[in-house]
């Protein structure tokens, strides 16, 4: 039904014999032996038939570490930005000609006031079957009752992780489960599937991907695994990237009866479902599998840029054309020649050009990257028990994840009622103590029990090279290790934590959360440390008012042939660190001390136990 007007408007397209494109390069009529412009464009009908997305803002209520900067970024002038009036004028030409399916994305859309207007105006558009929206999900649950109403039929919503810990370090704010409330919202509300956006990272939630999967068997959802894809500026490199395949092949480990399902023409998602699940799971290979050429994307940017591709640097200004009084002709052309020179595989060897991932609503790495998530244990892949958990999820969402997700565990954290004293721990066993570090002795160092040592240094060779010790023949036995750290805050610095007032957010957290990566990351931080298969990371802070300090405690465990001390030392040494990066901005009169091995057990030189 939609090929007469598209045909009609390549046809007005091509009416000229010579003519010039937005860029002022000629296009001509083809020669003898060289591809039919005709049947170039003719090829490219599907791309003004099926799929518009259209920016409402460059704002977002979220800072994603892999987005943008805490401070936020430069925005264009308002002026500069299309009205209401502009954004419905071009979303009428566009399903004039034949697009059928418009999705509204940022930014993030949802902060835009009159949101729900334009989801109304154009739901009024003849021959527009489908109005979607792409969200952070912060508001979803409060204005989805109204977007419905509107007309709004489709629903994205990104979501990098399960973690409500992890969730909060990396988009520096609150607001976990309101995400989870508009999920549940959009399914109470009758949206099937409800689409998952899951930007997968390696060292970032790769680890998640079986309880993402697990969602759709009582849920009507469809989990997208998106790999990461480049921008310029963003250090992306292929360790980073988790491919397709390898995605595909840890789901088929777990569920081997993991059934493919049919692909929809021009669908950029290779869809999956396990027999029995309610919903099903999807792979967006922007890298691995490129689909480019079959792609029908056409994207708006908020000032009125057309793309025709995400990873091209190519822009056509149709706010311009419109502001000079361009008429619909002239303005069909102006999209037709940009669709026309659309590319069959990514632009810039494979690069993002010329807009920021924060424009595009697509991850962006920053130039100063923070450091990989920690993978939670897979016993607590929900929670990080024993962090302070500071929002309440009411009745209904409650049953929610325990009949759908996991059995209920521990809350995200502890304020203790009786003490004024916050607590941090990666890690709290059901039978430990609630305090999470005793006071802090001062004591010397006094070894328990017999320590052989050696007359020599174990990482000097005989001409006294730097050497790393061979423990090929040493057996394997339990090692474990306890390390401690103390940052002495001052007064100010200490308070402004204990209230959790600080304005980088929650110094406890990203600390407790720094300390677990980087006594995964030592033997990549001290040089020649052997890597070690850590099977248990615990790091545990808590507040010493009397010395408005922050005590440390961190604990590693592993079962092989060299001991795990450098691991609970660079735990606890990093936690101090990430603590005074926190609140440096406070005082710059931080005082990191007393970094030192608690006790050590396992290995032929016997244990040891600080008193």
């Amino acid at each position: 039904m939609a090929a007469r007007p598209v045909s009609r408007m390549l046809q007005r397209v091509l009416r000229s014999s010579v003519r010039r494109c937005s860029s002022g390069a000629p296009v001509t009529q083809h020669r003898p032996g060289e591809p039919s412009r005709t049947a170039e464009l003719s090829r490219r009908r599907q791309f003004l038939r099926d799929y518009l997305r259209i920016s409402l803002t460059e704002k977002c209520n979220l800072r994603c570490q892999y987005c943008m900067p805490e401070e936020g970024v430069p925005l264009t002038p308002k002026a500069d930005l299309l009205t209401t009036e502009e954004i419905l004028t071009l979303a009428r030409l566009f399903v004039k000609e034949g697009v059928d399916k418009i999705r509204l994305t940022g930014g993030e859309p949802l902060i835009r006031p009159d949101v729900v207007d334009i989801v109304a105006q154009l739901h009024q558009l003849e021959g527009l079957r489908t109005i979607g929206i792409t969200t952070n999900g912060i508001n979803l649950a409060r204005l989805l009752p109204q977007l419905q109403k509107a007309g709004l039929s489709a629903i994205n919503i990104s979501l990098d992780t399960l973690v409500p810990a992890k969730f909060e370090f990396i988009v520096r704010r609150k607001g976990f489960h309101k995400v989870m409330e508009g999920i549940h919202k959009a399914i109470e509300l009758g949206y099937s599937p409800v689409k998952v956006n899951c930007v997968v990272m390696r060292g970032l939630n790769e680890d998640e991907l079986l309880n993402f999967v697990a969602l759709t068997k009582g849920l009507p959802l469809d989990v997208r695994f998106i790999e990461y894809m480049p921008f310029d500026g963003n250090k992306w490199n292929f360790k980073k990237m988790v491919s397709y395949k390898e995605m595909l092949d840890t789901l088929q480990q777990q569920w081997p009866e993991l059934e493919k399902l049919p692909e929809e023409e021009s669908s950029t998602a290779k869809a999956f479902k396990i027999p029995g699940f309610r919903g099903q799971v999807s792979f967006i290979t922007s890298m691995s599998e490129h689909f480019c050429g079959t792609c029908n994307r056409l994207r708006i940017t908020a000032d009125g840029n057309l793309k025709v591709c995400l990873f091209g640097s190519s822009e056509v200004s149709l706010r311009d054309h419109l502001r000079a009084g361009a008429s619909e002709e002239e303005l069909l052309r102006i999209i037709g020649a940009a669709v026309g020179r659309k590319k069959q595989q990514h632009a810039g060897k494979g690069w993002a050009r010329g807009r920021p991932g924060w424009l595009l609503k697509l991850p962006l790495m920053l130039q100063d990257s923070p450091p990989a998530i920690p993978s939670i244990s897979s016993q607590d892949p929900f929670h990080v028990q024993g962090i302070r958990h500071r929002v309440s999820f009411s009745n209904r969402m409650s049953t929610w994840w325990k009949g759908c997700w996991v059995s209920r565990t521990p809350p995200l954290g502890q304020r203790w009622s009786n003490s004024p004293q916050r607590h941090c721990s990666s890690h709290l066993d059901s039978d430990a103590n609630p305090k999470c570090l005793s006071a802090v002795s001062g004591a010397p160092a006094t070894p328990s029990g017999p320590l052989p040592t050696s007359d020599q240094l174990t990482h000097v060779d005989t001409e006294g090279r730097a050497a790393m010790v061979d423990v090929g023949g040493k057996p394997d036995t339990e090692r474990v290790a306890v390390a401690s750290a103390v940052v002495l805050l001052g007064p100010v610095a200490f308070k402004l934590v204990q209230e959790n007032q600080l304005k980088k957010g929650d110094a406890l957290v990203v600390a407790q959360l720094a300390g677990v990566q980087a006594a995964k990351l030592t033997s990549q931080l001290i040089p020649l440390c052997h890597h070690v298969a850590l099977s248990h990371v615990q790091v545990r802070l808590e507040l010493d008012g009397a010395r408005h300090a922050v005590g440390i405690r961190a604990s590693c465990r592993a079962w092989g042939p060299t001991g795990v001390e450098m691991e609970a030392l660079t735990a606890a040494a990093v936690a101090a660190l990430t603590l005074y990066d926190m609140c440096k901005a406070v005082s710059r009169d931080i005082v990191l001390g007393e970094i030192k091995l608690l006790s050590k057990t396992g290995g032929q030189r016997g244990d040891f136990h600080r008193t």
